[in-house]
């Protein structure tokens, strides 16, 4: 009886060493952006940065879509005015927007958010 509680122990802390560690794991989003044709691509809850933003650039699909930001465990947005655009990440989808509208406002006025997202985590 000693043994099977023994055994019931390990296999429970090897249960808990697991989830902890799918929980550990950190999760990346980006979202990339065309100047001349405003398409935009995004991703998110990809295992790794370059996952993340390889994903959103094949997403938005156009020969000058270049990545305007990247994130992890947080939200990311998107800002677009008639004059230029914004990006910015934040660890909440409304810390994300603000961040964007006021990198856009630097180059425009009339932004508004055009995408936002969050990883799961």
């Amino acid at each position: 009886m000693v043994r099977h509680f023994k055994k019931t122990v390990w296999i429970a802390a090897l249960a808990m060493i697991f989830t902890a560690a799918l929980e550990a794991r950190d999760y990346y989003g980006a979202i990339a952006y065309s100047p001349s044709t405003r398409h935009y691509g995004y991703s998110y809850d990809y295992d790794y940065k370059w996952g993340a933003e390889n994903s959103a650039l094949n997403q938005c699909n156009r020969n000058d879509c270049q990545v305007v930001i990247w994130f992890r465990n947080a939200c990311g947005a998107l800002a677009i005015g008639p004059y230029g655009y914004g990006s910015g990440w934040g660890s909440t989808r409304y810390g994300a927007e603000q961040a964007a509208l006021r990198s856009c406002r630097k180059y425009s006025n009339g932004c508004r958010i055009e995408r936002w997202v969050c990883t799961t985590r």
